[in-house]
């Protein structure tokens, strides 16, 4: 663990050295769009291990700019800046930034995989169905594995999916021009996955390997409190829960926590995760957090606003997990024939999720009981 951390200090020293030398070079020159375009992908590297907003919003405005100054050839700005759109969950925009990319080079596999990741946020699942079945014979690549492994599991297909995931991480692993945080990201899905499987000590594996990789992780730590809350085990919850948020102020993991300390019986705590969810709700930018709604919803508080919300979302991003959380808000609103209605959406694609059956069985358990 110790050379591991020794190695990533040393990486994030060399990657901010670089955004000072090219920062100068931007600075002297207003119109180079090449030294905009690799400032603006250390920004998003950055980001990505940090989760800092103001990152994503100074490579998406490094990106822009490159783009405006220079168009051909400049292919990889059009995928950093739809990675920044993504990432601000600003959907709509980053499926038009990647449709332009895909546009200028068309028929390559990693183009094509992000336009069929944003398709997948935005649930225009017939595009990202054709997308991704032309996609089956670069399956190897590394840029398209992990996305295809995303439709796989949501159309139903999870051993599939596993196995190009396990496929993908082998693969990333042995790269060793990957920077350690993209690696630990491999570990991350894998584990995510076998999570939401039930596989749990395959869950664990993950992470803790993923850790090893990228000590400090704050994904990584989270996916260890979820890990634990579906075994009960609340101490360790907000142990690890506390490790991430003290990294990152993420607000699921603050609601995991919330959740761990009423379920030990600290009323006191769990209120003062949840405001700490909130304000770290707040404090992002983009469309209000579905995570934020699901703990809303769950403990019966704000419903009619968060029924406004989900409903505003649904109009942009109609995908499983949206209808999955308007199913939630209106069964929370005592509508449950509508619920069941939004929930068929939700379950449309045959997505093998527990948080998707539950509700699903919450719902019909309220319609059979119904006068």
């Amino acid at each position: 663990m110790a050379v591991a951390e020794r190695e990533v200090t040393a990486r994030s020293a060399r990657r901010d050295a670089d955004i000072a030398f090219f920062s100068r070079r931007v600075a002297a020159d207003p119109i180079g769009a090449a030294d905009r375009s690799r400032l603006a992908a250390l920004y998003l590297q950055r980001a990505r291990e940090t989760a800092n907003y103001e990152d994503y919003r100074r490579a998406e405005r490094l990106a822009r700019r490159s783009l405006y100054l220079r168009v051909a050839r400049n292919e990889n700005t059009y995928m950093v800046l739809t990675s920044t759109l993504l990432a601000q969950h600003r959907f709509v925009e980053a499926h038009a930034a990647a449709r332009a990319l895909d546009a200028r080079s068309p028929g390559v596999p990693g183009h094509q995989a992000l336009l069929a990741e944003t398709a997948l946020e935005l649930g225009r699942y017939r595009e990202a169905r054709t997308l991704f079945d032309s996609l089956w014979p670069a399956r190897r690549e590394l840029a398209v594995a992990p996305r295809l492994a995303r439709w796989e599991e949501l159309t139903g297909r999870t051993d599939l999916a596993r196995r190009l995931l396990d496929r993908a991480l082998a693969d990333a692993k042995s790269r060793r021009d990957l920077p350690p945080e993209q690696v630990a990201w491999f570990h991350l899905r894998a584990g995510d996955l076998a999570l939401r499987s039930g596989r749990l000590p395959e869950a664990e594996f993950a992470f803790r390997q993923g850790l090893g990789v990228f000590p400090g992780d704050y994904r990584l730590l989270a996916g260890l409190a979820r890990l634990e809350a579906a075994r009960g085990r609340w101490r360790r919850v907000i142990e690890y829960g506390d490790s991430a948020v003290a990294l990152v102020p993420d607000p699921a993991t603050f609601g995991v926590v919330s959740d761990a300390y009423a379920a030990l019986g600290d009323s006191s705590a769990a209120a003062e995760y949840a405001r700490a969810m909130e304000i770290a709700v707040l404090g992002q930018p983009g469309q209000w957090h579905r995570a934020w709604s699901l703990y809303l919803l769950d403990h019966d508080r704000r419903v009619p606003e968060v029924l406004a919300r989900v409903r505003d979302d649904i109009r942009s991003r109609q995908d499983v997990y949206g209808f999955d959380l308007l199913a939630w808000a209106l069964h929370k609103a005592h509508r449950d024939h509508a619920a069941q209605r939004a929930m068929d959406h939700a379950l449309a694609l045959g997505t093998v999720d527990p948080q998707l059956r539950r509700h699903a069985a919450t719902i019909a358990a309220a319609l059979r009981e119904a006068p």
